[in-house]
């Protein structure tokens, strides 16, 4: 089963695979700005090429209701499990651009790093499975198992179009595990796989009182403040204890019991790891978890962004016609993001002032996410690992949302193996994202001993 000549290839090669990661990231694929779509279409053309280059068939540009998803597939081991590889290169903006040491479509190596925007989250990961199909079929002709390469572009809008589109090709899909690398490690030398993602509901909330900005020497004190009333209302959706103040929010809030957070306790980041990876001195949140719990096993509100009134240089002495917020929720299982989406409707007509009016829109939501941690999969994704880190795995709760989890076991009715390469510090979502260039090594060794332990000891359940 050994892949020494796929192990040799990329280690011979390792040089332009860090070049080619280099081009992949300079594409500016920010999915969520309309002034981006050439580059996230420009980018999705290189990919697919890309693809062809190192031996794939059937290889497509697909053509979404937004951006185009990559397919590539190569299914001529026969007799042998197919794997669904999946990743995504669309990425969020880099604003504040300020905060940048480069700009963030320029990748430099400083050290073992590589910084950009993207480098990690998610092209370096996802190129990592790509170099790893290159290094099996240029250097044994052929892989262990049947492979399908499913790239999206719209992954950081929470894939509006991707769970439609895997439903109407649901047949075309089919494979016996889906594979991908979007996730982190607790270190360079303790590798992970997740086994469970929060959902997610993302809204913004609008409040409106006068027709037109108002002059504050006139009406200051007379005339109810929208984002003074947005504010006060912002203030009321969690409690001194951290703890969400929406009515019935916690109802569906699964309970775990003392095996799966002893687990936890033995396995994740301590209290004082995650602070310092936040770089903060003293935590925040609902009390009786610790911080690890809290960002995996409880649900959160986090107010993203406010905006209203005067955003310029100098003053302006007005009160504002109206103010925004735009929030998130984390949900757990077995909370459903329509229901709470209901919920907060509910909550926000009773604490808006009857001075003001206010108004709730519903941007995306997403389900969250479960991987049963003893199948087969994920025993082979751990070998992987010990084989190609030299450290055996712990398995992982993220506190993140991945949508595709749940879309794949639905739909397709396959388990997902969430190999991440990622760090703590890779700073992702945040300015000067990085890719440890270790890691992008280790994690083409471990996607390539990963394909080998697949064809050697998964049953195939699927037929084409």
């Amino acid at each position: 089963m050994a892949p020494n000549r796929a192990l040799a290839y990329a280690r011979e090669h390792w040089p332009r695979f860090v070049a080619e990661l280099k081009h992949f990231v300079r594409f500016p694929t920010v999915s969520a700005e309309p002034s981006h779509a050439k580059d996230v279409n420009r980018c999705a053309t290189w990919l697919a090429g890309h693809l062809r280059r190192l031996g794939l068939e059937n290889v497509k540009v697909v053509p979404t209701g937004g951006h185009p998803l990559v397919y590539g597939c190569w299914q001529r081991a026969e007799g042998k499990p197919t794997v669904l590889i999946y990743g995504h290169y669309d990425v969020l903006p880099a604003d504040p651009l300020a905060e940048w040491h480069s700009p963030p479509f320029e990748p430099v190596t400083r050290g073992d790093d590589l910084y950009g925007r993207g480098a990690c989250d998610d092209k370096g990961q996802v190129f990592a499975h790509i170099k790893a199909l290159e290094s099996y079929l240029m250097a044994e002709r052929g892989l262990p198992v049947n492979v399908k390469c499913l790239f999206e572009g719209e992954e950081e809008m929470d894939s509006p179009n991707f769970a439609p589109f895997v439903r109407k090709h649901k047949k075309a899909l089919g494979a016996d595990v889906a594979v991908m690398s979007d996730t982190r490690m607790l270190a360079p030398d303790r590798p992970a796989i997740g086994y469970a993602q929060r959902g997610t509901l993302r809204v913004e909330l609008e409040v409106e009182g006068p027709r037109q900005d108002l002059h504050s020497g006139n009406f200051g004190g007379a005339v109810h403040n929208p984002l003074q009333a947005l504010c006060d209302m912002l203030a009321r959706l969690h409690d001194a204890d951290g703890r969400v103040a929406i009515p019935r929010f916690y109802d569906a809030v699964r309970a775990w019991g003392p095996k799966e957070r002893e687990y936890m306790a033995r396995t994740g980041p301590s209290d004082a790891a995650i602070l310092r990876d936040a770089g903060v001195k003293r935590g925040w949140g609902e009390r009786g978890y610790t911080l690890y719990e809290r960002t995996t096993l409880r649900p959160a509100l986090t107010v993203n962004g406010v905006a209203g009134g005067h955003q310029g240089a100098g003053v302006k002495a007005i009160i504002p016609a109206r103010a925004r917020a735009k929030l998130s929720f984390r949900l757990v299982p077995d909370q459903d993001p329509q229901e709470i989406g209901r919920l907060f409707r509910e909550h926000i007509a009773r604490i808006t002032p009857p001075t003001v009016r206010s108004s709730v829109a519903v941007l995306s939501g997403a389900k969250p996410a479960l991987i049963d941690r003893q199948q087969p999969a994920m025993r082979a994704a751990a070998f992987a690992y010990q084989k190609a880190f030299g450290h055996a795995p712990v398995f992982l709760r993220s506190g993140g949302t991945i949508p595709v989890i749940n879309t794949f076991q639905k739909i397709l009715g396959v388990p997902t193996v969430l190999m991440g390469f990622g760090l703590p510090d890779d700073h992702i979502h945040a300015p000067n994202e990085k890719f440890h260039l270790p890691n992008f090594y280790n994690g083409i060794a471990a996607a390539i001993w990963f394909l080998a332990a697949v064809g050697a000891t998964l049953r195939r359940s699927h037929g084409d």
